[in-house]
């Protein structure tokens, strides 16, 4: 008796409007293209680039390998990927502390990068840290580029990467989009969302042509429900033009 009662829980969850409607949001997402290695290229190429550093890498194969540069650099602690074939088997906090301590093989504190990629925890504290270190390295020219800033339903940007009981199961954005959206408000910085690969947002120190900014809609108290309303202003949304 127990396992038909549970069966046909898993079968009413399954029914769920919601979960139908998440799963049609999922799978339209996944639909879009460009990929954010197709992004990253292009702003390498746009300010002719030499110096790349990827923090958050996990699988090579995913993004890192595609990357055209003739400097790269990559920072992930292996949680993840245990193979972890990185440059800096590091946490992203640990890898700023010593590159700004000077303490770090092959890696001179001196250095500039002209695209920082960040893809590690997807958590907005964390991502905070790692945009303000990233100022820190980046060239005034360069960019700063973040992957999950527009999370499609409020599953896919939940904390708890672990719970899986959710229409978005093991896809997770988290709360990226909070620290991207917290420095779209600094005067000193521009910014552009890209509405491709989950969200792929650029931030720089230079006011580029192509990010035109939009005017910031407020969420004070960074909702998910006004962000799903007002994606374009909270994120400065935008197709990816070559």
């Amino acid at each position: 008796m127990k396992f038909i009662y549970t069966l046909k829980k898993i079968k009413n969850f399954l029914k769920d409007e919601n979960f139908k409607k998440v799963k049609e949001l999922t799978l339209f997402e996944k639909s879009k293209a460009p990929i954010r290695s197709v992004i990253i290229n292009h702003f390498l190429e746009k300010i002719s680039g030499q110096n790349y550093l990827e923090i958050g890498v996990r699988d090579p194969k995913n993004n890192f390998n595609k990357i055209i540069c003739k400097n790269k650099y990559s920072v992930d602690p292996g949680i993840e990927f245990k193979e972890n074939p990185v440059d800096f088997k590091l946490t992203s906090d640990d890898f700023f502390n010593l590159l700004r301590s000077n303490k770090l093989d092959n890696l001179d504190n001196n250095i500039k990068f002209d695209v920082i990629f960040i893809d590690g925890l997807h958590i907005a504290e964390q991502v905070e840290r790692d945009i303000l270190n990233s100022l820190e390295f980046i060239k005034d020219a360069g960019f700063i580029i973040l992957h999950d800033c527009n999370p499609p339903s409020e599953y896919h940007q939940r904390e708890d990467y672990s719970f899986f009981n959710s229409p978005a199961g093991v896809l997770w954005n988290g709360t990226t989009w909070k620290a991207y959206y917290k420095f779209r408000h600094r005067k000193d910085l521009f910014s552009i969302c890209y509405n491709t690969d989950w969200g792929v947002g650029v931030i720089s120190k230079t006011n580029y042509e192509e990010f035109n900014n939009i005017n910031i809609i407020e969420n004070e108290f960074y909702e998910y429900n006004s962000l799903s309303k007002n994606r374009i202003e909270h994120l400065n949304l935008k197709d990816f033009k070559m």
